[in-house]
């Protein structure tokens, strides 16, 4: 069968190459720039634990030496310490609020030790704020780091992946597309057509792919600005990234109702100042000044020392895709979404966009077409953005809309720091990533249904498991292999070699269950699940997300939660015009 073409080489589009790769599906990366990428510090990303994960299942290179996990997070308004927020968990200390310079250290984090992707393990912190702790809030360290970087670990990866072919200097003009499969042609040195299975579109904002497929883009343009700059300095708070709302010190042009520090590896600093609504151009002399400015402002007067690396200005537009299929082409990343305002990470969410089609494409490459599956990649993935967008758009007016009345209520302050922190942090509705509940390949709620901590389509907590073959492992490293995972929670199998209690009990009858599935799945015990009793069932997704919890071995309930998660029952064919995408 043809390969995968995926247009576009970002982060998007050679994380989807490796993770189609993972599950044995061939691809071409139609790259028109050179094959590498210009190093700007400027231009950076913070990823939250889940994509940070997928990204190290698809490299199997630790991130962090090529990022850096914040110390903590602090937001200020004025001269107030509003919030503080600790990603170590070595104990805890006093916190003190209302001052410009503190140094917190949160409660140790309480979750049990092994599991390498949970917070405890990464970097978790529990918050303070000015009003006292907030309780139960926990928080997990976010990665910074340069794009450049970031998708120069992707590459090194691919260099060595044979199912994947990165042709450099080749831009798309054409598409066509039928029932068996699409045909692209690209201009560059040699005009080269290509024939494919499926394409998918991860060219970013101004996305051939989706102008060929004449698919709207609606939305907001330039809903923010900030002028950037990355630099070399030592601030007070050394690791830590600082949120500062209308600063105190006095500024040369407009004023500064907020900028935002995010340290990188080596005292290195992202910095950005949100720039007032309009299109006036940011001078080198007016960034210089405000560097000095805000250097100053936070260093008590005098300005350190700094190395100026790199600078930038940052638009952010607001857009969203009509359609993210069209037959056998699809969209991913900037191409079907544009976001980023009040903190919020675009490439996350294009991440998530490829864990999400990787699954779905394999299935379909390896066993033909199935119409339920392959759209519900739009309904689930549009959704989450969609909701993140509303979330954003309803928010914007409150935190940018120049306060008025509003500002002096009380506790609104605090309301508006909550909201920022949730899109700097990755959580709440401007943050968190997304749950597919209302999925269409969610199943009906069967009689055995188990109560657990997460919900059914959310993203599954990473506990330490029991494979096959006896290892322990994350379960987050058990993903993005095509297949579905049944976790067994059975308390004390930890203590015991797996030998014995592998043919007691119920796991006979339970593993089984596993074989009859309509889909290969690997059977996995871990010794406890937040919120789950002993013998619950999870099924989960090869992207990780919950499909359902059963109380007990429950043969015919498994498979048909299997079977739903798959689009319903086995290779029900499209018809030739819907995958030629005529629908």
């Amino acid at each position: 069968m043809d390969p995968v073409i995926i247009v576009g080489a970002g982060p998007v589009g050679l994380a989807l190459a490796l993770a189609l790769a993972r599950q044995e599906v061939p691809s071409v990366v139609l790259d028109e720039g050179p094959g590498k990428d210009e190093q700007r510090l400027a231009r950076t990303v913070v990823l939250r634990e889940d994509t940070v994960a997928l990204v190290e299942r698809l490299t199997g290179l630790p991130l962090d030496d090529a990022g850096f996990r914040w110390a903590g997070w602090r937001s200020m308004r004025r001269k107030q310490v509003m919030r503080e927020i600790s990603f170590d968990a070595e104990g805890p200390a006093d916190t003190r609020s209302g001052s410009g310079v503190t140094g917190s250290r949160a409660d140790e984090d309480s979750r049990s030790p092994g599991s390498r992707g949970s917070a405890a393990a990464r970097g978790s912190g529990t918050s303070r704020s000015a009003e006292g702790p907030a309780e139960g809030e926990e928080f997990a360290a976010p990665l910074h780091i340069a794009q450049h970087a970031l998708t120069g670990a992707l590459r090194e990866a691919i260099i060595h992946e044979r199912l994947v072919k990165v042709a450099a200097h080749s831009r798309l003009d054409s598409l066509e597309q039928e029932a068996a499969g699409v045909t692209a042609h690209t201009r560059g040195p040699k005009g080269t057509w290509w024939r494919g299975s499926y394409l998918v579109g991860c060219d970013g904002p101004r996305s051939t792919v989706r102008k060929l497929q004449d698919i709207r883009f609606p939305g907001r343009t330039a809903v923010e600005r900030h002028a950037v700059a990355a630099l070399r300095t030592e601030l007070p708070w050394p690791g830590e990234a600082l949120l500062h709302r209308m600063p105190p010190w006095r500024t040369s042009g407009p004023s500064v109702s907020e900028v935002t520090a995010r340290p990188l590896a080596e005292d290195v600093w992202r910095l950005d100042w949100l720039l007032p609504p309009g299109k006036d151009l940011v001078t080198p002399d007016l960034l210089v000044a405000r560097i000095r400015e805000t250097l100053g402002g936070w260093s008590g007067g005098t300005t350190p020392a700094y190395e100026l690396l790199d600078t930038g200005v940052h638009t952010v537009h607001h857009r969203l895709a009509r359609r993210w299929r069209a037959g056998r082409v699809f969209l991913a990343g900037d191409a079907a979404h544009l976001l980023g305002a009040l903190g919020t990470q675009g490439v996350d969410e294009g991440l998530r966009d490829a864990d999400n089609l990787a699954w779905k494409l394999a299935l379909a490459w390896h066993h033909g077409p199935h119409k339920a599956l392959l759209d519900s990649y739009q309904a689930e993935r549009r959704a989450v953005v969609a909701a993140r967008l509303r979330a954003a758009d309803q928010a914007l007016p409150l935190l940018r809309g120049g306060g008025g009345l509003r500002s002096y209520v009380p506790g609104s302050a605090r309301g508006h720091d909550l909201l920022l922190t949730d899109g700097h942090l990755g959580t709440g509705p401007l943050g968190a990533p997304g749950t597919y509940a209302n999925s269409p390949l969610a199943p009906p709620q069967a009689d055995s249904h188990a109560p657990v901590d997460t919900e059914s389509g959310a993203p599954v907590v990473d506990v330490l498991v029991t494979a096959e073959d006896g290892s322990f492992v994350p379960l987050r490293e058990r993903l993005g292999r095509g297949v579905l995972l049944v976790v067994l929670i059975a308390p004390g199998t930890g203590v015991w070699e797996r030998k014995h209690w592998v043919t007691a009990g119920i796991m006979p009858r339970l593993a089984a269950a596993v074989t009859a599935l309509p889909h290969p799945a690997e059977l996995l015990v871990a010794e406890s699940y937040p919120g789950a009793a002993a013998h619950t069932v999870l099924l989960v997704r090869p992207d990780g997300h919950l499909v359902t919890a059963l109380g007990g071995v429950r043969p015919a309930d498994l498979y048909e939660a299997a079977e739903a998660t798959l689009g319903g029952p086995a290779n029900v064919p499209e018809t030739a015009e819907a995958a030629a995408g005529s629908s």
